[in-house]
């Protein structure tokens, strides 16, 4: 048995599919699937059943799959514990970013951080919250860049900077040339909200309902950007996060209103497993990316 038969077990089970495991392990399938019954003898146990159409796992592949993904992940461990006492800002590092922030960020931050740290090679990965915490317990990803919520505290984090929210609104809406609104003004209001599973929906929904806001459920969007041009079409009104409006204020038909008392925001933070040894490079990257976006925004 060696890492690489556990590397080709772990693929099999993410893809369930013999040939696309291959690829993601750039081997070819008769050499994946021959290194696999090699590694069921070896155990001796079925650690799968292959049919023409799928691959189903069997209570014991599944056991052992869940194991070498600890194997993995510890032996990943044990070289980044290398790499810290030796180079802290190079090889790789795997970054995943919720779709509300990593489109509006990176373009920021990604060319600093290449220049700062020319070592270090990033890998950036964009899913839900949920999808993302799972990945990062699992050591899939090394660190996070997402929005600070309370069920968080399994984790380090270190906080990059706050990002208010902002009114957008249709730029014929009777509001649209005022400097700022306070969250009482929107009470009755219904406000457009990205689907279930963005943690800024819960967020902004926690703001509103305190307020007397509803939800406008006609339509939910899967992006901040279905919700922009729901807004520009005249659609209705929502809440977009600073750094995403960008050059846009004033623009595409929108005008984007300062909310006060309260200010809506949230907390982008760098979430991290709290005993991982890439702490020193967390806190560099960390310093960097909040000088840069105290400055953009």
């Amino acid at each position: 048995m060696n890492l690489r038969d556990l590397e080709y077990l772990v693929a099999l089970a993410e893809e369930r599919h013999f040939r696309k495991a291959a690829e993601k392990c750039f081997v070819s399938q008769p050499t994946l699937s021959g290194q696999l019954r090699k590694l069921e003898d070896e155990l001796g146990v079925l650690l799968m059943e292959r049919t023409s159409r799928k691959v189903l796992f069997t209570p014991a592949g599944e056991a052992i799959t869940a194991q070498a993904r600890r194997v993995l992940a510890a032996t990943k461990e044990l070289r980044d514990i290398a790499r810290t006492f030796t180079e802290p800002m190079s090889g790789e590092l795997h970054i995943g970013l919720i779709p509300t922030v990593g489109p509006y960020l990176l373009p920021h931050i990604i060319p600093a951080l290449k220049q700062h740290f020319p070592e270090l090679h990033i890998y950036l990965y964009e899913a839900q919250t949920q999808v993302l915490l799972k990945q990062l317990a699992d050591g899939e990803l090394d660190c996070l860049i997402l929005a600070q919520l309370d069920n968080m505290d399994s984790f380090g984090a270190l906080p990059l900077y706050e990002e208010s929210l902002l009114l957008a609104l249709p730029a014929e809406h009777a509001w649209a040339g005022r400097e700022r609104i306070s969250l009482e003004e929107l009470k009755g209001e219904k406000l457009l909200m990205l689907e279930d599973g963005h943690c800024l929906r819960d967020q902004a929904m926690g703001f509103c309902f305190a307020a007397g806001i509803g939800e406008d459920t006609h339509f939910q969007a899967t992006s901040l950007e279905t919700l922009r041009n729901m807004v520009a079409a005249g659609s209705g009104l929502t809440l977009i996060p600073r750094l995403a409006i960008g050059l846009h204020n004033g623009s595409l038909g929108i005008s984007y209103l300062p909310v006060t008392d309260p200010e809506p925001s949230r907390t982008i933070a760098l979430l991290y497993r709290i005993h991982s040894v890439r702490r020193p490079c967390f806190n560099e990257m960390a310093k960097v990316i909040g000088k840069l976006v105290k400055e953009r925004l």
